[in-house]
């Protein structure tokens, strides 16, 4: 029998409060129903920090496409418009094919 070898466990990089919290308004935003009616209320949980939450508001009041309502509940609704593809910076659009593009979140 010929002996395993004893694997050592590789050590796990917890993500910060600051990656979680961009992490979990990014996928409400991206969230399908989110962008078909363009627009999405974040609610602030008892576990995110107030500099994390200063810092990802700030973040997205930062970008020009999108509007932001602070409601009374500490919540965020956050707007856009739908915009044109060829009035996104961050595609590539083929003349001669007709390449569908799909709709992201301008951030």
């Amino acid at each position: 029998m010929a002996k395993q070898k004893k694997s050592t466990p590789q050590a796990r990089q917890e993500m910060t409060a600051l990656e979680r919290l961009g992490l979990r308004v990014s996928s409400m935003i991206n969230h399908p129903i989110a962008q078909s009616q363009r627009w999405v209320t974040i609610h602030r949980l008892d576990t995110d920090g107030d500099m994390e939450w200063e810092e990802v508001m700030g973040l997205l009041a930062e970008t020009p496409e999108l509007d932001l309502t602070f409601n009374d509940d500490e919540s965020v609704t956050v707007r856009w418009e739908q915009s044109a593809a060829q009035d996104r910076d961050d595609f590539i659009i083929e003349e001669e094919s007709e390449v569908e593009v799909e709709e992201v979140a301008p951030f």
